[in-house]
């Protein structure tokens, strides 16, 4: 018996914790338009490594934060995220953000219960779907924008410069439907998003007592959760040369505040407060990052400070309305210790 094959584009319903499959590349190359994609949402060369592959899935990618113009919430639809499906860059330019992939429900097929079990199948490298717009020389083509004159100024497009094309629809925060999606799809649980819930109203009357209310009124003179501030006129640059594989212990909350600008920066890296929630931690490095795409530009970023990703260390959504995009947060080795 074979796994069920639901027409494609069709909507699947699925919920956290279901394993699907990920349809053949001619199956989904029929899906998708001459740009390789669909509803907006590129389907990108990396992800046709996991072309007939089962996984569990891990949230659904109801909506997500605007990281391009920080202006907001945006609804996905039809998409979700697959535990552990993350891209490797390689068709970008080896970009190293490790950012979690999307896939339409087009792209995927239930897995009846009864072959949970059952092998992946070995990936079906067909090209030439018939009544296709899209191929696999389409993929990679579009992988690059137009416009560029020399390798320097080459510009790449992915799911992430592309995500609010994908995703149009802002989501308001005072929207109560978004949170009652977040508890029953399993994204999270009722306390999570309670606690995500509060933290919102609590900034936004922070932000309205910083324009409006004289300062006796303003509770800690108006600042946002988690109360961190940085003073530093000039930030230090603290090098560990930390490499893979090694063990650190994330900073504490005031150490790391002293390394801070009024900007809340080292160096040019913002310090993201879903970052704090590790702090006093330990984690292991899972790379140093040196080549990162500018999600508003396209444009390969070549660091001059490597920043460093810690595996399994991963924004939680508690400052971002329960955002599911679970993306890897950058650390400045100055708020890491190596742990011996």
């Amino acid at each position: 018996m074979q796994a069920e094959k639901e027409p494609a584009g069709q909507h699947l319903d699925l919920r956290v914790g279901e394993i699907v499959e990920v349809r053949s590349e001619a199956q989904i190359l029929a899906t998708i338009d001459a740009r390789g994609e669909l509803e907006s949402l590129p389907f990108m060369p990396e992800m046709l490594q996991f072309c007939g592959r089962r996984f569990r899935v891990d949230k659904l990618a109801l909506k997500l934060c605007d990281t391009i113009g920080s202006t907001g919430m945006y609804r996905m639809r039809n998409a979700v995220h697959l535990e552990g499906v993350r891209c490797d860059g390689q068709g970008h330019g080896g970009c190293q953000a490790g950012c979690l992939v999307y896939w339409k429900e087009a792209w995927l097929m239930r897995v009846p219960a009864d072959e949970h079990n059952r092998p992946d199948r070995p990936p079906d490298l067909a090209t030439d779907p018939a009544g296709s717009g899209c191929t696999h020389e389409t993929l990679l083509a579009a992988t690059r924008k137009g416009g560029s004159t020399a390798p320097e100024d080459e510009l790449f497009s992915c799911q992430a410069t592309e995500v609010l094309r994908a995703a149009p629809t802002r989501v308001p925060p005072w929207d109560v439907r978004q949170y009652v999606r977040d508890v029953r799809s399993g994204n999270a649980g009722l306390l999570a998003t309670i606690r995500a819930v509060a933290i919102g109203v609590f900034n936004e009357y922070q932000d309205f007592s910083r324009r409006f209310l004289p300062r006796p009124l303003r509770i800690k003179g108006g600042m946002r959760l988690p109360f961190i501030q940085g003073q530093l006129e000039s930030t230090p640059d603290g090098r560990l040369d930390l490499q893979p594989g090694e063990l650190v212990r994330i900073r504490s909350k005031q150490e790391i505040a002293s390394t801070l600008d009024r900007n809340n920066s080292n160096r040019g890296l913002s310090f993201d407060p879903e970052m704090l929630w590790y702090s006093g931690r330990q984690a292991r490095v899972l790379r140093r990052a040196e080549r990162i795409i500018d999600e508003r530009t396209g444009k390969l970023l070549h660091l001059k400070r490597p920043c460093i990703v810690l595996d399994g260390v991963t924004c939680r959504g508690e400052y971002h309305r329960c955002c599911p995009r679970a993306d890897y947060p950058y650390w400045r080795e100055t708020w890491l210790e190596r742990v011996e």
